[in-house]
């Protein structure tokens, strides 16, 4: 197995030079990683930004052997420090990932897990939410420090407070709003408003489909604008995806800073991330036809 551990951390070392210098045919096997890392160069350069230094560390988290062949799973953390205008920012991501090895030699690699919510269900798309309207309104201010602040915290890691789901970038996301000072409303029904309460949730609060309607009809809990491009959003507004353009919005983000030019740099949960490019050039989920939802959460007084 030391054998098996050694080749994964050469390899790991190797992806170091490779992600800084722009070399993504040796970096991947996979076309689809391939294809986000030059979209993520791309977009490097059409913003007249830089990667200035690059850090990935990885632990193994477990090894078959079948014969001649070797499966091993192990974590990735990608560091980079981006120069964008005068303005560095540390952007992280997190990859879960699946090495095979044959004759001691790696001959395929890719990542486990994907941006957003993957399928959804057909029976959850059509349960996106309603409201009762004698729900409560009251009053509050959105607080965007706090925001921030737990978006940072609990970034790469899961709050004991709440569930952890497989999918977890909506519950991620709520649970960032609800630090922010907004109130749940809808209990107990689990197509009702935004709540979590006793180990139960609404589907808005961990379904990105069904948070996506949410913030665009809700009238009771949190006050919401659709802005229109996202450099009209703040720190601690929210970030909706539709990587196919089909109608199922499969992943949702926090915006927890800015750029050099002022555009959102969100942090995310599934694949975790920090300070990412809000436009999500470099996943592999990302499609031409990929549609954005920009919420700005407005204070209630």
């Amino acid at each position: 197995m030391s054998f098996v551990i050694n080749k994964i951390k050469e390899y790991i070392q190797g992806c170091q030079q490779c992600y800084v210098r722009g070399e993504g045919k040796k970096l991947f096997i996979r076309n689809n990683e391939r294809d986000a890392l030059e979209r993520k160069q791309k977009n490097l350069k059409d913003r007249q930004a830089e990667i200035v230094k690059n850090i990935i560390d990885g632990h193994i988290i477990r090894e078959q052997s079948f014969g001649n062949r070797s499966l091993v799973e192990y974590g990735l953390l990608l560091q980079n420090v981006i120069r964008h205008h005068g303005k560095l920012y540390i952007e992280e991501q997190v990859q879960i990932r699946r090495a095979v090895l044959e004759d001691g030699e790696i001959i395929d690699d890719y990542q486990l897990q994907n941006d957003g919510d993957g399928s959804v269900p057909e029976e959850r798309l059509r349960q996106t939410f309603h409201e009762s309207p004698q729900r409560s309104n009251r009053g509050y201010t959105y607080d965007r420090l706090a925001v921030v602040q737990y978006a940072e915290r609990w970034w790469n890691e899961f709050n004991p407070e709440y569930r952890k789901f497989e999918n977890d970038c909506t519950n991620y996301v709520s649970q960032c709003m609800y630090a922010g000072g907004l109130s749940m409303n809808g209990h107990p029904d689990r197509s009702n408003g935004w709540w979590y309460r006793n180990n139960q949730w609404s589907y808005s609060w961990t379904v990105a489909h069904a948070l996506r309607w949410y913030l665009s009809g809700t009238k009771h809990g949190v006050r919401v604008k659709e802005v229109s491009s996202a450099d009209q959003l703040l720190r601690g507004d929210v970030i909706c995806y539709d990587f196919t353009g089909d109608g199922n919005w499969q992943h949702t983000t926090i915006v927890v800073a800015k750029d050099g030019e002022g555009m959102p740099l969100v942090n995310a949960h599934t694949a975790n991330s920090r300070m990412r490019y809000w436009a999500y050039e470099d996943s592999t989920a990302w499609t031409p036809n990929i549609k954005y939802k920009f919420f700005h959460i407005l204070d209630n007084q």
